[in-house]
């Protein structure tokens, strides 16, 4: 007998196991559940005045339907047997209208499973502060930044943001499994003016799994305030080829092109610059790229992806060798390979491909002892807009940062642009910093490349 959803039972296992039967009574083939809830607080504070404040929570269902070789999914926030009952047939009325695709469905049964033991991702300590203090805090961090220096006198203000949430995934293979996650971060966006009237803002944060791993507010606001007031007084450079240093935060982004490269929707598609290398040297022998979902206390943590299938650790560059794409099933099965555990699941749709902890691996230099090195070149601090080409390689973006004068950071420089390829910058690697930090689930150290060009006066 099937039995109903009721608006007044919590979230559980016995309810997503309801949910599939009565899909399969419906006439599905296969399918497969996300029952999600979760709440968040967010606080902005702008030259000490609450400007923005928000506070919700939200519950919803999503369901993959199958029928055959079909495909379908729906999603609701109305977990009422009403609201259940649409979600049920709204998605097996659009599964016999899709069209047939040969690679879709569930894993293989024996693939299933969830990694053991307490990965630490939830805290509850995240909303352990009253909402006044948790303005507090957001205060504490913008009035520390303004501190300063007389030559802040405005903000785009401080944050506190805090989130909690838990997902429960199954399918009608058999698998059953449960997560829950936390986090909380603090901000500060600075503004200073120097004597001319010339305007630069930065910002800096701390964010973590739990409210006693932050970094003090007022660290947080100190540091966001000197990386707005070296920013003052910058200029302009002649367009010239010199080796660029890539700061933590920025050297980001080309990781992130590693990861859009390496992604196997990508890769299937022929949309790649990477597409039809994997055994190949792509890089220098300094760079080895690894993507682990099983981090104690990572972002990007998990004890299964979602398919369901095991978060693991993967090397994706081995010095320089591409040795693994990111697959879930169905880019794997389009390329005759095994999923990697690299399935992203929303509440409504096909999986995609995400990444765990997606981090480079440290070298040995200290950031100094790489900057000491160059005799003239930049260091870079910020990235402007979206320049990367994947199919291509091609990079280019705008920039900002500060020149390096025989090993020393010398005055800041701005409105230019730096470019050059992928396919060689990944060769022209000449130092991986030692200075390897997570502050979210992406990580790169600091990093030098060779034979870039800038694009200035």
């Amino acid at each position: 007998m099937i039995e109903t959803l009721t608006t007044h039972q919590d979230l559980t296992a016995t309810l997503a196991t309801q949910l599939i039967d009565q899909a399969l009574a419906a006439g599905a083939t296969d399918a497969e559940v996300i029952l999600y809830e979760g709440d968040e607080f967010e606080a902005l504070v702008r030259k000490g005045e609450v400007e923005r404040l928000k506070e919700s929570g939200s519950r919803a269902a999503g369901l993959r339907v199958f029928l055959g070789a079909r495909a379908a999914s729906t999603s609701t926030s109305d977990l009422s047997p009403a609201g259940i009952e649409q979600l049920v047939s709204g998605a097996m009325s659009l599964v016999r209208i899709t069209s047939e695709d040969p690679f879709a469905g569930l894993p293989e049964r024996g693939e299933f499973g969830s990694i053991s033991g307490d990965l630490d991702l939830f805290y509850e300590d995240v909303y352990s502060l009253p909402a006044a203090e948790r303005i507090e805090y957001a205060r504490r961090t913008e009035a520390a930044a303004m501190a300063v220096d007389a030559r802040i006198q405005n903000s785009g203000g401080g944050s506190f943001d805090a989130a909690t949430g838990r997902k429960i995934q199954a399918n009608s293979r058999g698998f059953v499994g449960e997560s829950r996650g936390s986090s909380c971060s603090i901000a500060a966006q600075p503004i200073a003016q120097s004597p001319d009237g010339g305007m630069q803002r930065d910002y800096w944060y701390s964010s973590q799994r739990s409210l006693h791993l932050l970094d003090s507010p007022e660290e947080v606001g100190r540091e966001a305030a000197r990386r707005t007031l070296r920013r003052l007084g910058a200029r302009r450079v002649a367009t010239q080829r010199v080796p660029l240093v890539f700061a933590p935060e920025v050297a980001k982004s080309i990781l992130g092109a590693i990861l859009a490269a390496v992604n196997g929707n990508a890769v299937y598609r022929s949309s790649s610059f990477l597409a039809g290398k994997l055994g190949e040297t792509v890089g220098g022998s300094n760079l080895t790229v690894i993507d682990d979902g099983t981090m104690v206390g990572g972002f990007g943590s998990g004890p299964f992806d979602g398919e369901g299938l095991p978060t693991r650790r993967k090397v994706v560059l081995d010095g320089g060798l591409l040795s693994s794409y990111l697959l879930n099933t169905y880019a794997a099965r389009k390329l005759g390979l095994q999923s990697t555990g690299n399935a992203s699941r929303g509440l409504a749709g096909s999986p995609g491909i995400g990444a765990g902890n997606f981090y480079l691996q440290p070298g040995t230099k200290t950031p100094e002892e790489i900057l000491a090195e160059i005799p003239s070149g930049l260091y870079v601090t910020e990235l402007i807009g979206h320049g990367v080409n994947i199919v291509t390689g091609d990079y280019s973006h705008g920039a900002s940062g500060l020149w390096i004068e025989n090993g020393e950071l010398t005055y800041p420089v701005e409105e230019i642009t730096v470019a050059g390829n992928l396919k060689e910058m990944l060769h022209n690697v000449s130092s991986v910093g030692s200075d390897l930090i997570f502050r979210g689930a992406m990580a790169c150290p600091t990093l030098c490349i060779e034979g870039m060009t800038i694009a200035g006066e």
